[in-house]
């Protein structure tokens, strides 16, 4: 069953057709970026699509002077090696800083602009835009300046993002939309915006006890005709509390197996798996869907 509403099917068709053949998708966190690859770069989306990710995740970040970046605001001392603070710094200022590499050394790469991501992602490639909000009303208008980002980009956000919220039902393009929710009433309140694309909802689940984690709430959100995406990157294990889906997480994927964390999330009906390790999520789903 083709997931969002059929009067947005044409918006969509991209998308469910990648459902349609592949049945499970894989998104890579910030692309692949390892070595002298930087997140957040066309060379590592290029990388992550090499690896076998059907989408590739960005970051939005706005400077002071209202250029949208590529950038995940917050690790600015990982990327540059000192304290800063994308938001209050020019363009110029932002472009002027060469990131350092995993190993912490300096690189020739920039920070690109999300204009060049736009440019470089034209060939179909399905791209999640995350954190717009932090662009404020600055992201839309960017992505109407590329026609195929219509049928490409998949926005996302927490319902209590209430501007953006408000500015996706407004829009006279029907960007593809994804809300962050942590339970269902979340769901209800992301879908109370009936002018909005939504295709999709992000589950979040501290602990497999949350009600987004259960099996039921799975299905519930598959007969409203929306896919199931689960992020399953560990962002911080020495917290807890900021586990995404419980522990089927990369980290348990590859000390215990792929099938029990990713291979788990796919025998729960979770549609789209967004990690750090793509080529081997991949590789599962051949072993058990043969897709």
């Amino acid at each position: 069953m083709p997931f969002g509403q059929k009067r947005f099917e044409d918006n969509n068709a991209l998308l469910n057709a990648r459902f349609a053949e592949k049945q499970v998708l894989v998104c890579a966190h910030r692309g692949s970026w390892r070595g002298n690859v930087i997140q957040n770069t066309t060379i590592a989306y290029k990388a992550a699509l090499m690896l076998g990710a059907d989408i590739v995740e960005t970051d939005t970040t706005a400077s002071r002077d209202g250029v949208v970046f590529s950038l995940h605001d917050g690790v600015e001392g990982i990327l540059f090696g000192a304290p800063r603070n994308a938001t209050k710094l020019t363009a110029a200022q932002i472009e002027a800083f060469h990131p350092l590499n995993a190993l912490g050394e300096p690189s020739t790469h920039s920070v690109q602009r999300l204009s060049a991501v736009c440019e470089f992602l034209c060939h179909d490639e399905l791209v999640n835009v995350d954190r717009a909000w932090r662009a404020k009303d600055l992201v839309l208008p960017l992505l109407d300046r590329y026609p195929h980002m219509r049928r490409q980009a998949i926005l996302k956000a927490p319902p209590d993002c209430k501007a953006l919220y408000e500015q996706l039902d407004g829009h006279p393009v029907k960007y593809m939309f994804m809300p962050i929710c942590r339970s269902m009433k979340d769901v209800e309140t992301a879908l109370s915006y009936k002018e909005i694309n939504t295709v999709g909802i992000e589950l979040i689940a501290t602990t497999p006890q949350d009600e987004l984690y259960q099996d039921e709430a799975v299905r519930a959100i598959h007969a409203m005709g929306l896919f199931c995406w689960v992020n399953s990157l560990t962002l911080a294990d020495f917290y807890p509390e900021t586990a995404l889906f419980g522990d089927l997480d990369d980290d348990i994927s590859i000390w215990e197996g792929p099938e029990r964390g990713w291979g788990r999330l796919i025998d729960k009906g979770i549609d789209v798996i967004q990690t750090d390790w793509p080529a081997l999520v991949r590789d599962l789903r051949r072993q058990k869907l043969n897709k």
